[in-house]
């Protein structure tokens, strides 16, 4: 059995016994109950009504949230050539072909996230051991194998907030949508722009409840059950 400590049943006596809440009402609960001495992510956890082991019944995608994730994002980009220079040019952290390949190879990893073009992909399946586990391999669903010409708008959007979710083994898609400093509103708007991705990313083989609950929460805090109906009405 999980011991707790002082701090984390103070937090949980702020919450409502059986209570689901609305997105506005969670957040409220969540930004009152922080007790880290660092600036905990917000993070949304929605279990889903799915087959991880259909293939007809993934979902994988990106939400681009209006308010950004509170955090620097370092961007790599698998190109050479003037696909390179655009890179580079858009203001990508890191640009390479063969030489980046090799360096994660050697255990290197400081980016958050990877893109590539498509003629880059050969050479960059061979990270797919290495990049797929921490969910950075770049991939056509998430949006992260980009023509040359569209790099400068892949960038940015990466820079402003892009996050990329998947479903798991276990049907769950788990993501994160900004930090417990931010204003409410801002938290809010985030949240709204991941339920409207995930609930356009609904796949044809579905069947049932698509999304069987969703529990917002920080890194460090309690779970806070949200109202499946009011949630849902914030996609637009």
């Amino acid at each position: 059995m999980t011991v707790h400590g002082k701090k984390y049943n103070a937090a949980v006596a702020l919450l409502e016994k059986d209570k689901a809440y609305t997105a506005a009402e969670a957040i409220e609960v969540a930004k009152k109950s922080a007790f880290a001495a660092f600036d905990e992510t917000v993070e949304v956890h929605l279990k889903m009504g799915l087959n991880p082991r259909n293939a007809d019944q993934q979902v994988r995608g990106v939400a681009l949230l209006p308010n950004g994730l509170g955090k620097v994002i370092r961007v790599l980009v698998f190109a050479q050539g003037p696909a390179g220079k655009i890179a580079m040019d858009a203001g990508a952290d890191h640009v390479g072909a063969d030489d980046v390949v090799k360096q994660i190879e050697e255990g290197w990893l400081e980016f958050d996230t990877a893109m590539a073009t498509p003629d880059m992909m050969p050479k960059v399946a061979k990270l797919g051991k290495i990049l797929g586990r921490r969910g950075l391999m770049p991939n056509p669903k998430s949006g992260t194998v980009v023509q040359a010409d569209d790099l400068p708008r892949a960038i940015a959007d990466a820079r402003k907030g892009r996050v990329e979710y998947r479903l798991d083994r276990t049907a769950i898609i788990h993501l994160a949508i900004g930090k417990i400093s931010f204003d409410s509103q801002k938290l809010h708007e985030n949240f709204a722009a991941v339920m409207d991705a995930i609930i356009k990313a609904k796949p044809s083989g579905a069947k049932g409840q698509y999304i069987k609950s969703i529990t917002l929460t920080t890194t460090m805090g309690p779970g806070l059950k949200l109202d499946l109906r009011s949630a849902m009405t914030l996609a637009e």
